[in-house]
């Protein structure tokens, strides 16, 4: 089995630069992308940012400038810096992962969600 777990998540002030982290744990022999999405209420999931294995990053318009995702491929672990939040940047922010575990098949992970919330 294989779990994704986020940490980092919380109530923030506008302007400030929280850090997710995102650790993948289980019977895992590769990762391929990893990702970060985001879902505010009433609205669908939505890209935030992935990064490959070879730290390609991908951005969506709304974040460029802002967040930055990394990785560290030896703890299986995918961050997300966000700086200069807004309080449209409130919403439950989800790590994915595309992995290939000991059964060699690649299959797409999801975590639980931790809430970002930007207020005053």
């Amino acid at each position: 089995q294989v779990q994704l777990v986020e940490s980092g998540g919380g109530l923030v002030q506008p302007g400030g630069s929280p850090r997710l982290s995102c650790v993948a744990s289980g019977s895992i022999l590769s990762i391929n992308t990893m990702g970060w999405y985001r879902q505010a209420p009433g609205n669908q999931r939505e890209l935030v940012a992935t990064i490959t294995s070879g730290g390609s990053t991908n951005y969506a318009d709304s974040v460029k400038g802002r967040f930055t995702i990394s990785r560290d491929n030896a703890k299986n672990t995918v961050y997300l810096q966000m700086n200069s939040l807004k309080p449209e940047d409130t919403a439950v922010y989800y790590c994915n992962a595309l992995i290939k575990t000991m059964t060699r098949l690649w299959n797409n992970y999801w975590g639980q969600g931790t809430q970002v919330s930007v207020s005053s």
